[in-house]
């Protein structure tokens, strides 16, 4: 934060970079938008300039650094008092709602490139690494790990895939889910602070994956620790039964209304198939562009002061537990890993949340997303469909278990975030050499290669 006060620990647990904390009375440099003396720059600490605000947004992702046009990140002062910010705070509300209407009608797009293409992906697997990759390309043209990880499931309970194949599906599907929120912090690009911190917020999310995948995936092959602790849980929970969707969510309905509206306009407008898949791609992309542009700096100067770094220091308790609750509670409130994550991003690249502290966010949204599976299992049978679904759960709550706690290993995911973010600021282009090749070529030619 700002340059008075005590030193605070680091968000999480206290490794990692370290920043002072200003107190609420202290007019002091740095402080965050919103607060009587924001706008003033105030020689840095150490005798440098702070002039872009970025040292006050986020220690551990931005360097100080001006924006792309030169001029320095300054939040504006709410003039207008308690109602300015009230005024503040509608529009980013309105901003935000844009913004996942446009991440839906991105993944809406996507999932029409990949109609026809992605059915006929499952049934052709027999090889554990194809399976991997099966899963993840799966979960990328449909855009929604719960929906892939409910058609592996329902495969494996009508006895159509194997669970020695199955389980490594199920892994993919994580993999998959943060194409998305990727290509969502594009809409930051003209800002190179912001653009910054929000790359990294929503690619910390691979990061976490493909180290899970690195570290279980072969632990699977050689021992089946996964499959064996599901199949015995599965003996000793109950089965059947007729739910296999859980309840509509309101936010999501509401959220999906202008991409079935759009989807029906491009209908009517005789475009169907790929064509319409690519319509509604960049219209999502036009949509997410245009609310990003102006949703960061409505963030910065409708919340911050006092209630940002009260979010910060809320969701780093316990270790970041109640970060973790978060994210799991939300995605099962809005059924969609996506939207939580993709949430995230506008937030991080405003500085109103550190990057340590939407981690665990990230981590309880894996965690989730995988009671839609749960649900579908009861509808299927075999037991193997309540097996697999069990395997899906072991895999990300194991995940966590293994990289969260010790504090070297979950600052892998957060450096290879911010190293990431910090080419691509320089260098834009490689965001899209990034997005097609891992998440598009490098299955490809492993489902080719293995399968």
């Amino acid at each position: 934060m700002g340059a008075a006060g005590v030193p605070s620990e680091d968000p999480v647990d206290g490794d990692g970079p370290r920043e002072p904390v200003p107190r609420a009375d202290a007019p002091e440099p740095g402080l965050p938008a919103g607060s009587p003396t924001e706008g003033v720059q105030h020689p840095a600490p150490d005798g440098s300039d702070d002039t872009d605000g970025s040292r006050a947004a986020t220690p551990t992702v931005t360097p100080d650094e001006p924006v792309a046009d030169g001029s320095a990140v300054v939040s504006e002062s709410p003039a207008g008092g308690g109602l300015d910010r009230a005024l503040r705070l509608v529009a980013v509300v309105g901003l935000l709602y844009a913004f996942l209407a446009g991440v839906y009608l991105l993944s809406s797009g996507i999932s029409g490139l990949g109609s026809g293409f992605a059915d006929a992906l499952l049934d052709r697997v027999e090889h554990p690494l194809a399976g991997l990759a099966v899963g993840m390309l799966f979960t990328v043209l449909v855009q929604s790990s719960s929906v892939s990880t409910a058609a592996v499931v329902a495969l494996v309970g009508t006895g159509v895939v194997p669970l020695s194949v199955a389980v490594p599906m199920v892994m993919g599907t994580n993999l998959g889910t943060t194409v998305t929120s990727t290509l969502a912090a594009l809409g930051n690009i003209g800002d190179k602070p912001a653009f910054r911190r929000g790359f990294a917020a929503a690619t910390m999310h691979d990061m976490f994956n493909l180290l899970a995948v690195a570290i279980l995936f072969p632990l699977e092959l050689a021992t089946g620790v996964l499959q064996r602790a599901a199949t015995g849980l599965t003996t000793v929970l109950p089965g059947g039964g007729e739910v296999s969707q859980p309840g509509p969510s309101p936010i999501r309905t509401a959220i999906r209304a202008p991409a079935n509206l759009a989807a029906d306009l491009v209908e009517r407008l005789g475009v169907q198939g790929a064509w319409a898949g690519v319509l509604l791609l960049l219209l999502g992309l036009l949509v997410i562009f245009a609310a990003l542009a102006s949703i960061t700096g409505q963030m910065r100067a409708a919340v911050g002061g006092n209630v940002e770094q009260t979010l910060n220091r809320s969701l780093s308790r316990g270790g970041g537990m109640l970060a973790l609750a978060v994210g799991a509670g939300a995605t099962i409130s809005v059924q969609s890993s996506t939207i939580v994550t993709a949430m995230l991003v506008p937030m991080v690249a405003s500085g109103i949340l550190l990057l340590p502290n939407a981690f665990p966010i990230t981590l309880g949204a894996n965690v989730g997303t995988t009671v839609t599976g749960l649900l579908a299992s009861l509808a299927v049978d075999l037991p193997e469909g309540l097996t697999i679904a069990l395997v899906h759960s072991l895999f990300n709550v194991t995940a966590i278990l293994l990289i969260y706690p010790a504090k070297g290993i979950r600052q892998l995911p957060l450096r290879g975030a911010e190293l990431l973010a910090d080419v691509a600021a320089e260098r834009p282009s490689i965001v899209g050499a990034y997005v097609v090749g891992l998440f598009l070529v490098l299955p490809a030619l492993v489902v080719l290669l293995a399968g």
